[in-house]
């Protein structure tokens, strides 16, 4: 009989134990695809051509979207709450041709980011796992060297030009278990806030006089979805 309860008693410590640890993974990686939605904050096609010289009026500012790239490591100290290490790239065209007017040599912009920061999830024995996050870091975007030409008034030199600026994502999502050790992240937003001095940033890069009035404070969207494994 003491036998029999004690295998009873261990098959339950064994059963909760790999439920716990199906539940809660020490360890998750998350990799997938992004899209951002980019503040210019005062930019725009006519400063541009102003502060250029360009009675032809050639630029534009496109109010767009960057595809991108977002990875999170994340540990999970209990069920509930973890600290996620967040990588991520994207990559634009910031200025694109006016109506009417055709560009060759459009500067390319890429930029990459490294944050960290605690998560909380809600872990029950639900499929959906939501969570909620705040990760605070480096934000590096550069422009790349080109000349412009086509529809200008005279050909445009942009210097190549990089900027480090501290950046902040808060947000949240929810994941899908699939299997013990896979799930889908259906959706992660970010309200992602960056501190680029944009006067500086595009008049290193374009020349000219130095641009006024711009932010240097951009208040950006990210949404990220892709896949989870757990360890």
């Amino acid at each position: 009989m003491i036998r029999l309860f004690a295998t009873m008693v261990l098959t339950v410590l064994i059963g909760s134990f790999a439920f716990a640890q199906d539940a809660t993974p020490k360890v998750q990686v998350f990799g997938g695809y992004s899209i951002f939605k980019a503040d210019h904050d005062g930019l725009s096609g006519g400063l541009l051509d102003v502060n250029l010289n360009q009675y032809s009026a050639p630029f534009a500012l496109k109010t767009y979207f960057i595809d991108g790239w977002n990875a999170q490591a994340q540990y999970n100290a209990d069920r509930w709450l973890g600290i996620a290490v967040d990588v991520g790239g994207r990559y634009g065209t910031p200025v694109v041709a006016a109506k009417d007017a055709t560009l060759a040599g459009l500067p390319k912009q890429t930029a990459y980011s490294i944050l960290a920061g605690p998560v909380i999830s809600y872990r029950t024995k639900s499929r959906f796992t939501p969570f909620a996050h705040a990760l605070f870091g480096w934000d590096r975007n550069s422009l790349s060297a080109t000349t412009i030409t086509g529809t200008v008034t005279t050909p445009v030199t942009t210097t190549a030009t990089s900027y480090d600026d501290f950046a902040t994502a808060v947000g949240g999502g929810v994941d899908f278990k699939v299997t013990r050790r896979v799930s889908i992240r259906l959706g992660q937003l970010d309200w992602y806030r960056t501190t680029i001095n944009l006067n500086k940033y595009y008049t290193d890069a374009f020349g000219g006089t130095l641009l006024v009035g711009l932010a240097t404070h951009e208040n950006n969207y990210r949404f990220s979805t892709g896949a989870v494994v757990r360890f």
